[in-house]
């Protein structure tokens, strides 16, 4: 049973294991969802990161929920070696990414590109036991990408706990997390570059026992200002959209945030992505910009395709 519909500028889809409990799952989610919304949603001015992000060079006192993010961003960034970062959200701003996907404008005029690499997660000075952050002058934490899967880790561990038994998927735009009890022969997943993808159209179909799988694309959130095609995945090391020979990349791990991060990290590291992933052990997808597909580690190579 499906429960689906949109929050955080993004598609939710909801499914369990047995049918009677969708409601109570919808329920769960949908309270995880707006609690994330309102703590650090960039695109609200009053959410709690966008209230320290306005206080920079202070440190500020920050709820268990903000905390639990922030540490995400921060541990995303140090497993990738900053290829993750959660200090791009002026480099966002910068290539007119600055509110919801659906309200950037398609049609604005032409934009100046500077290459300015962001300020770096080692400057955000992070406390987890009171809890509290400082970010110095200069710094706009976006949580966006570690965050949405961090949503999506949370919702589906909420909703298992209420329904108290079975098992539950949650997908947040391509980051999707699994908790509680698969059902036979697993989770049924499509490998798609757009998580709008309709359930039951032709594609790879991997299944997941458990965990998670992350899915980032440089082709599903796109934008045009003048003659400049743009996308929303950020190289901190340019501040620019990352030049990627991979326009899509899906990655399995054991929670949404690991997976998200080396799927993330997997098109800013290039031509050097394949390597990284199968030294991590992490069963990967990455679909190239010539349409060529290469799969990493445990991923299953489907039956007729040559190994």
């Amino acid at each position: 049973m499906t429960r689906s519909w949109r929050a955080l500028g993004t598609s939710v889809h909801v499914l369990v294991t047995d049918a009677a409990l969708a409601d109570t799952a919808q329920t769960a989610v949908a309270a995880v969802l707006e609690r994330v919304d309102a703590t650090y949603s960039r695109f609200r001015r009053d959410s709690e990161i966008s209230r320290v992000n306005a206080r920079p060079g202070e440190t500020s006192i920050i709820s268990p929920l903000l905390a639990t993010a922030l540490e995400a961003g921060l541990r995303s960034a140090r497993l990738t070696d900053g290829a993750s970062d959660p200090t791009i959200g002026r480099s966002l701003r910068a290539v007119g990414y600055d509110g919801d996907f659906d309200g950037i404008s398609q049609s604005a005029g032409p934009i100046v590109l500077r290459v300015e690499p962001a300020p770096g997660w080692r400057r955000i000075r992070f406390d987890p036991d009171v809890p509290s952050v400082h970010i110095p002058h200069g710094i706009e934490i976006d949580l966006g990408s570690s965050g949405k899967a961090l949503a999506a880790d949370l919702a589906a561990a909420a909703a298992h706990r209420a329904l108290g038994r079975g098992g539950v998927l949650v997908s947040l735009g391509g980051d999707i997390a699994t908790a509680g009890t698969a059902p036979d022969g697993g989770w049924l997943v499509l490998a798609a570059e757009d998580s709008a993808t309709a359930d039951d159209a032709d594609g790879e179909v991997i299944a997941l026992a458990s965990g998670a799988i992350a899915t980032s694309s440089t082709t599903v959130r796109q934008w045009v200002r003048g003659d400049v095609r743009l996308h929303h995945i950020i190289d901190p090391a340019t501040g620019l959209p990352a030049v990627s020979p991979w326009r899509t990349v899906s990655v399995v791990a054991a929670d949404c945030v690991d997976a998200n991060a080396a799927s993330t990290a997997a098109i800013v590291r290039g031509d050097g992505a394949i390597a990284w992933l199968f030294g991590l052990g992490l069963p990967a997808r990455l679909v190239a910009t010539t349409g060529e597909i290469h799969r990493v580690g445990a991923w299953p190579i489907p039956a007729g395709v040559a190994a």
